[in-house]
C-alpha cells in the first residue's frame, strides 16, 4: 500500500489553487444566487484543467482520474463551487470509451480546447430519477435520423453547454424483461452556428436552494443525425457506468475539499475568537465536533483515494466509489455543521461563506445517487442480504 501521494499532485494543487484564489469567495458570494461563473470556468479552460482526464493525442491533459479529483478538491477547498464545470470530467468519459474513431476525432479536441463545452448530462427524468428503467424519453430511427422525444430534469448546465450526452430508449421494454435494456446514448449538438438551440430543443431553468444551474430539457421531435449514436444501440446503460463511478469518486473529492474549507474556517475562528477570557478552540464543546469531523474526513478522503485507483488500474470499483460518495458527503456536511456551531450567529452571515458552503455541500448526499440508494446497493450487492428496493 502507498499513502503518499505522487509528487506532481503537488505541483497540480499549488497551480489549481493560485487560480481559484484569484476569484476567491467574494467573487462566488456576488454570483448568488443564480449567476454562471463564466470567467471562472473561462479560465479552468485556457489553462487546461478541465481538459485534465482527455488524452494528449486529443489536446488534453492525460490525467488519471486520482489526479482529476485533486483538481476539484481544490477548488472547492479554496471556497469556490466546480459543480459549474465538473460534469465535463466525468461525461467526457462515455464519449472517450465509446465513441467511435471519428466521434472521438471530431469532438474530443473541440473539447480540450474550449471551443465546445460538454456539460450536460441528460440521463434523470421526472418519473425516472434513481429507477433508470423507468426512462421514456424516446429515440425513433427515421432513416438517416434518430427523432427525439421526452422530457429530462435536473440537466445541470444544459443553458451553458454546447454538447449533451442523452440517455434515451430506442427499443420498448419486453414483457419479462428489464428497464435498463434497450438505452442507447446519444451525442447531441445542442446549438446552431449562431448559438441558439437546435429545432424541438427547449431548455428552461429551475431555481434551487443553491447556484447550481440545473434545468428541465424538451424534445420535441429533435432530429439527430444517425452517426450522432455513442457506442452500441440498447446498450446505453453499460456505456454510462464507467461514468457514472467517475462522478460519484470526483464527487466524492468536492466534499472532501468542502470538508476542508469548513475545518480550516472554523478552526481558525475557534482560535481567534475569545468569550470569557479565552479562544472558544479551548472549550471541548466546540473543539470535539471538529476534530471528529476531521477524522470523519480524512477516513471518506482514504476511500476517494482508494476507489480512483482502483478506477484507473480498470479494476472493478463499483461499491467503492459508491462508498467514497457516501462517506464523504456525509463528512463534509458533518463539517459544516460543526463550522456553523463554531461561528454561532456568524455562521449564518453570508459574508463568512459557512452558509453558501453548506447550501452546496448538502445536494450531495441526494445526487448523484441518494446515499440510501448506496446503502441498499451495499446491503444487497456485497453483503448479499434481499433486495430492498
Amino acid at each position: 500500500m502507498q499513502f503518499d501521494e505522487p509528487e506532481d499532485f503537488a505541483v497540480i494543487r499549488s497551480e489549481v489553487r493560485r487560480l481559484a484564489d484569484k476569484y476567491g469567495n467574494e467573487y462566488w458570494r456576488s454570483l448568488e444566487p443564480d449567476k454562471y461563473p463564466e470567467e471562472f470556468v473561462a479560465e479552468l479552460t485556457k489553462n487546461g484543467w478541465l481538459s485534465a482526464l482527455i488524452p494528449e493525442e486529443y489536446g488534453g491533459g492525460g490525467l488519471s482520474l486520482m489526479g482529476a479529483s485533486v483538481i476539484l478538491e481544490e477548488i472547492s477547498a479554496s471556497g469556490g463551487n466546480p459543480s459549474a464545470c465538473h460534469a465535463q470530467m466525468y461525461v467526457m468519459g462515455t464519449l472517450l470509451r465509446h465513441g467511435s474513431a471519428q466521434q472521438k476525432q471530431k469532438y474530443l479536441p473541440q473539447v480540450a480546447d474550449g471551443s465546445k463545452r460538454l456539460q450536460a448530462f441528460a440521463v434523470t427524468e421526472p418519473e425516472a430519477g434513481s429507477e433508470t428503467g423507468k426512462l421514456r424519453t424516446k429515440a425513433v430511427r427515421d432513416g438517416d435520423t434518430w427523432r427525439i422525444n421526452g422530457q429530462k430534469i435536473w440537466t445541470s448546465r444544459a443553458m451553458y453547454s454546447d454538447l449533451m450526452i442523452l440517455l434515451a430508449r430506442t427499443t420498448p421494454v419486453q414483457e419479462g424483461g428489464r428497464g435498463i435494456d434497450g438505452l442507447s446514448v446519444f451525442l447531441v449538438e445542442m446549438r446552431k452556428d449562431d448559438g441558439s438551440l437546435i429545432e424541438g430543443l427547449t431548455i428552461n431553468p429551475i431555481d434551487t436552494w443553491m447556484n447550481h444551474s440545473t434545468t428541465e430539457v424538451f424534445f420535441d421531435e429533435v432530429v439527430l443525425p444517425a452517426d450522432a449514436l455513442l457506442g452500441t444501440e440498447g446498450k446505453g446503460f453499460r456505456h454510462i457506468l464507467d461514468g457514472m463511478n467517475a462522478e460519484r469518486i470526483l464527487i466524492a473529492s468536492e466534499c472532501i475539499g468542502d470538508g476542508r474549507f469548513f475545518l480550516d474556517k472554523a478552526s481558525a475562528y475557534a482560535c481567534e475568537r475569545e468569550v470569557f477570557g479565552r479562544p472558544i478552540g479551548a472549550n471541548q464543546g466546540v473543539q470535539f465536533p471538529l476534530a471528529k469531523a476531521y477524522a470523519n474526513l480524512e477516513a471518506a478522503n482514504l476511500m476517494r483515494f482508494k476507489a480512483a485507483a482502483l478506477f484507473d488500474e480498470g479494476r472493478s470499483c463499483g461499491a467503492e466509489a459508491n462508498m467514497a460518495k457516501m462517506l464523504a458527503s456525509n463528512a463534509s456536511w458533518e463539517a459544516g455543521n460543526a463550522a456553523l456551531d463554531t461561528h454561532g450567529g456568524f455562521g449564518f452571515a453570508t459574508e463568512y461563506d459557512i452558509e453558501r458552503k453548506l447550501r452546496e455541500t448538502r445536494l450531495y448526499q441526494v445526487a448523484p445517487i441518494n446515499n440510501n440508494l448506496i446503502l441498499a446497493f451495499l446491503g444487497e450487492k456485497v453483503l448479499g442480504m434481499p433486495k430492498s428496493y
